[in-house]
């Protein structure tokens, strides 16, 4: 099976690696020549996941037809923000009834799409056969062949079934499900959550407020899944549930390190810049608050957090705020 890898970021590049390292025909597609030069020569990629080996027969490529000639399945790794345009730009050398699985995680700011609706007005006329890739999976853990498990969302069972064997390790159990619209929004409100646990431990709230977050945002994702079509079940799964714990306590968590840093002081632009890596969080905030607004969904963290990072309010503030709200039943 050849199988095209679309971004090689951490996330894209540890996926090529378990990929190759079942013996599939793993070709990641990426921008900079000398990282893809790295990956072909040295087997490893010097920017995002320094120091670990990558299996050899990964090979990387800058120029799209090299990367999907023959592929019978693309997997793309590319920051949500970025998918429509990537879309656009392979969309010439897709064929019809593409298996097309995506492991970004996020909502489009602006239009408020999931990945698996930008996909399908994207590619409308190629008929993609769809599913998508998430749950709590450290990159670097998975090229270490950690224990990792994860969730494939696929509303055809039969496929699903079919991609999570492709996927599946020793190492890296894949389980599947038919709640792509859950499976797409745990992944992407978690990132919300992740960067207000990040700042209340920075800040020295503690673990019970930690704990408190991780519990009400779960709620806050259920909700607005339910509203959206996804199961409840879901949220309590791998791509609920468990990224969201991995994403809130983890220090390898991008969106994490972004609350840790706001609340040292420093300003959001200098954060996001230094960062190698996308923090998925900073945008979905603002295409998650602008969606539970549109549906009439409450979900108070993700107020809370649009505040502080586009706003620009005072994390103290929004605490408080979020603590002296109306009393209710849970």
């Amino acid at each position: 099976m050849r199988i095209a890898v679309i971004g090689g970021g951490s996330w894209g590049t540890a996926l090529a690696h378990l990929l190759a390292g079942k013996g599939y025909d793993a070709r990641l597609l990426l921008r900079d020549a000398d990282v893809a030069q790295s990956i072909n020569t040295r087997h490893e990629n010097p920017r995002y996941l320094a120091g670990l080996a990558l299996h050899p027969s990964v090979r990387a490529h800058v120029v799209a037809a090299e990367a999907l000639d023959g592929a019978d399945v693309v997997l793309s790794v590319v920051p949500c923000q970025q998918v429509r345009g990537v879309l656009r730009g392979l969309r010439p050398l897709l064929p019809r009834e593409v298996v097309f699985v995506s492991a970004s995680k996020g909502v489009e700011t602006g239009s408020m799409r999931t990945i698996a609706e930008m996909v399908a007005e994207e590619l409308a006329g190629l008929d993609p056969r769809y599913a998508v890739l998430s749950g709590p999976s450290f990159a670097a853990e998975v090229v270490r062949n950690l224990p990792t498990a994860v969730v494939l969302g696929c509303t055809d069972a039969d496929l699903g079934a079919r991609l999570r064997e492709v996927f599946s390790t020793p190492g890296f159990r894949t389980y599947s499900s038919t709640d792509v619209r859950g499976v797409e929004l745990g992944g992407a409100v978690k990132n919300v959550i992740a960067i207000a646990a990040g700042l209340s431990d920075g800040l020295g709230f503690g673990n019970n407020a930690r704990a408190g977050l991780i519990t009400r945002g779960l709620a806050e994702m259920s909700r607005l899944g339910e509203a959206l079509g996804a199961r409840a079940s879901t949220f309590m799964g791998l791509s609920g549930l468990g990224d969201l714990v991995l994403t809130c306590t983890g220090d390898l968590s991008r969106n994490r390190q972004v609350g840790l840093r706001l609340a040292e002081g420093r300003a959001l632009a200098d954060i996001v810049a230094e960062m190698r890596m996308v923090a998925e969080g900073v945008k979905t905030t603002e295409a998650v608050h602008d969606l539970a607004a549109a549906m009439g969904v409450p979900m108070p963290i993700t107020d809370a957090m649009y505040s502080v990072l586009h706003d620009g309010a005072n994390p103290h503030d929004a605490v408080r705020e979020l603590m002296t709200r109306e009393l209710k039943e849970e």
